[in-house]
């Protein structure tokens, strides 16, 4: 792929945003000379949730599920090649563990990035328009890009419930976690809400050091349970094209009811690691009671702060009972969700709506009125189900990007691939 200077010839895409997604999208078009493309991250460099950087966390997908192999096992940017260039090839295969260490995964990714010549770090992008036939981006340093296609990759920001948006004191979303953990081991209560991996893997990491510092420490979840993320080979054919073309075929109202159901397909919390805490619980136990709470079915609806104290209001939803829990801190595992970036605001007559007001993403991951001029990756959860954040998918959905933006199937994109059969 070649990589334009800012006002010659238009390029044939911008990608906005540089998260897994749009980076494998960088690396699998970077050999084809067919296109000419540029990517554009505001951030001064790759970063992938660096906050949860907890020792020896590691991905819940298997490293194919890299950027590019899925789609081109003989890529040069793939995880394989990353570790053979490291000296750590034979180290991976006698560790013989499939899931990549999360701190890992996001210095492969750094590899990755900086061999490109695509990507433009530190580039804020402030509005697109379209004119002539053409989206013209431009970015706070004064430069302007044309392109006849967008990628939009600007990824999910972090998520605070409605009660603690405004809140004052010092909490923190959980994707600040490892920078401000000496901090919070410093109060006498600290209060975990939320119920996936990430919450698991911050309770696990305090728990582990409650004695050293003294603290109580309550996890508190909406969740009727601790859900494990189900992994059995028959559900990971729901991450195939045919669900996809299942699942995308439904009516909205019906996709929208199973996006709430599968939750636990993809926002459960690794088997092992569940284990793993019930052990250094029991553990624990021996000496005495461990000053923890773990919390189901507790929904919060209330956050005061005063004094450096949080009082936090909850509601047993199955018992329909009101309680409270006072804290000194608190930490905010309530995930990402998806929202429109204001630089859009210009185009916004091009882009395609449902009726619930997210974009209606087309099978071939368009959201525009031409069905091929702009693309999203990772906020598609409402049509495309599960298959949207899986990493595992985003090679297959790069593939079909490709082929969209060249009009030809560079990489070959699956059609079959289940045993199983989701409709009749």
């Amino acid at each position: 792929m070649t990589a334009l200077p800012e006002a010659a010839t238009p390029y044939d895409f911008v990608g906005i945003g540089l998260g897994p997604f749009n980076l494998g999208l960088a690396c699998l078009t970077e050999p084809i000379a067919e296109l000419n493309g540029v990517f554009l991250e505001s951030k001064p460099d790759f970063e992938w949730h660096a906050g949860m950087f907890l020792e020896g966390a590691h991905l819940q997908t298997p490293f194919m599920s890299d950027l590019v192999t899925l789609a081109d096992p003989t890529s040069p940017y793939s995880f394989l090649n990353y570790l053979k260039e490291k000296g750590r090839l034979y180290s991976f295969y006698i560790r013989e563990n499939f899931y990549p260490l999360r701190v890992e995964y996001d210095d492969y990714c750094r590899w990755a990035a900086g061999k490109l010549s695509s990507i433009r770090f530190s580039t804020t992008v402030t509005d697109v328009t379209y004119e002539n036939e053409l989206y013209v981006v431009r970015t706070t340093g004064g430069d302007t890009y044309r392109a006849r296609h967008l990628v939009l990759g600007t990824g999910t920001p972090p998520y605070l419930p409605e009660p603690c948006r405004g809140l004052a004191g010092d909490f923190i979303h959980n994707s600040r976690y490892l920078q401000h953990k000496a901090e919070l081991q410093r109060k006498k209560t600290i209060t975990l809400v939320g119920s996936g991996q990430s919450a698991a893997e911050i309770y696990l990491d305090l728990l582990g050091e409650i004695d050293t510092h003294g603290y109580r420490l309550n996890w508190v979840t909406r969740s009727p349970r601790f859900f494990p993320l189900e992994y059995t080979k028959l559900t990971l054919e729901m991450t195939s094209p045919e669900y996809i073309d299942y699942y995308h075929a439904l009516p909205e109202e019906t996709r929208y009811r199973l996006t709430a159901e599968q939750k636990g397909l993809f926002k459960g919390i690794d088997g092992d690691l569940i284990n793993e805490i019930f052990d250094l619980l029991y553990q624990k136990s021996v000496a005495g009671p461990v000053p923890t709470r773990l919390l189901t079915n507790s929904a919060l609806t209330t956050a005061r702060y005063a004094d450096g104290t949080y009082t936090l209001g909850f509601r047993q939803e199955e018992q329909g009972k009101d309680f409270t829990i006072e804290s000194d801190g608190l930490i905010l595992a309530t995930g990402y969700r998806y929202t429109e970036p204001e630089f859009l605001k210009p185009v916004r007559d091009r882009l395609r709506y449902d009726s619930r007001g997210n974009f209606d993403v087309a099978r071939n991951y368009a959201v525009d009125v031409t069905g091929r001029g702009v693309f999203l990756q990772n906020a598609g959860v409402h049509t495309h189900s599960i298959t949207s954040p899986d990493l595992g998918m985003g090679a297959y959905r790069n593939s079909t990007i490709i082929r969209e933006l060249l009009g030809t199937e560079y990489y070959p994109v699956e059609k079959t691939i289940a045993f199983q059969e989701f409709s009749v």
